[in-house]
This record gives C-alpha cells, sequence and structure tokens, in this order.
C-alpha cells in the first residue's frame, strides 16, 4: 500500500507549527543546563538534606518545608550509611519539587546566626586577651575607645598580672578573669 500525502489547503497552517516548534527547541536550548551543572545543584540539594536531617525536632519546625519533604527528612533521622545516603538523594529530589531551596537556606542561616555570633565574640575576646598581656597599647587604646565604661586600671593590672604568670609558668589564672572581663564587655555591646 502507498502512503498517501496529506494535503493541506492552507500551507500557512504548516509554516505556523514549524515556526511555534522552532521556538520551543530555542527556548530549550537557552533554559537547558549542562549535566555538570545539574550534578552540581543536586549535590548541592543533598547537602542541604543533609543539614535538615542533623536538625532536632525543634529546630526542624522552624525551616519552611511541605509535608513530604518534611516527612523524608524525620525518617532519614533515622537511618544508618546506605540507607540514609538513598534517603538523602530522595530529600534533595524532594525540595527541588516542593520547596523553595533558598527560603530552606535562609532559615538555616538564622538559626545559626546566633551561634556564629557568640563564636566571634569569644574570638575577639581572646585576640583582645593575647594583645593585652603581649603589651599591645594600640589594643588598649581601641578597647578603651570601644567601651568607654572600662575600667583600665583594673584592666592593666589583669594583664600584668597574667603576664607574669606566664613568665613564671604559672597557671593562666588572672588570664582567665582577663577573658572573662573582656567577654562580659563584647557580650553587653
Amino acid at each position: 500500500m502507498a502512503k498517501k500525502k496529506r494535503n493541506y489547503e492552507d500551507e500557512s497552517f504548516l509554516d505556523e507549527i514549524e515556526g511555534t516548534l522552532l521556538e520551543c527547541e530555542e527556548e530549550a536550548h537557552d533554559d537547558e543546563k549542562s549535566r555538570s551543572q545539574l550534578k552540581r545543584e543536586q549535590l548541592a540539594r543533598r547537602d542541604l538534606g543533609e543539614a535538615l536531617v542533623e536538625l532536632s525536632a525543634a529546630r526542624l519546625a522552624k525551616i519552611p518545608l511541605s509535608e513530604v519533604t518534611l516527612d523524608a527528612v524525620q525518617d532519614g533521622q533515622r537511618f544508618t550509611r546506605r540507607a540514609l545516603k538513598r534517603q538523602l538523594t530522595r530529600i534533595a529530589t524532594l525540595i527541588a519539587a516542593f520547596d523553595d531551596e533558598a527560603a530552606i537556606r535562609q532559615a538555616l542561616e538564622n538559626l545559626y546566626q546566633p551561634h556564629r555570633d557568640e563564636v566571634r565574640r569569644h574570638h575577639e575576646a581572646e585576640q583582645w586577651r593575647d594583645a593585652l598581656i603581649a603589651g599591645d597599647k594600640a589594643a588598649m587604646q581601641m578597647l578603651t575607645t570601644r567601651f568607654p565604661e572600662i575600667d583600665r586600671q583594673h584592666l592593666r593590672q589583669l594583664a600584668r598580672n597574667a603576664s607574669k604568670e606566664r613568665e613564671h609558668q604559672k597557671p593562666p589564672k588572672s588570664a582567665r578573669v582577663l577573658y572573662q572581663y573582656l567577654l562580659e564587655f563584647s557580650e553587653s555591646k
């Protein structure tokens, strides 16, 4: 049997369909991502899922997740090793399908921000203590400028005692007191 050719009376119809198909192909090429990029995005979502699985129930409640993703995360908290790895891949897929990844990342950042601020204050107090014990006058000037209500005499006395303790290889009692004193001012700011 010979195939019949369709005879379209209106060839503009075919031109219109062909034009639409070409436009769709061009848009598809513009939106296509490389396999490497897709894999990087999937791994980033997987890492996000891992961070979610490590959260406590109270912290997890503060994260904007769909019910499906929340159930998967709660299941993932029970799994270990290979099962957890498969579950993290599932969570990553669910995040991509049902959730706003940027909102989840922002909520996680907000959860961890107070802890980061506290760590920063502790490091800052340690640096001030070490500078004062070393006799850095610029650190003393900076501290008195930053905290006008700080007791200079007490600060100098603690630094001097800590320096003597270090020289005589004694326990750093004054260094600890100096650190606590600096930390109190850092937290009051």
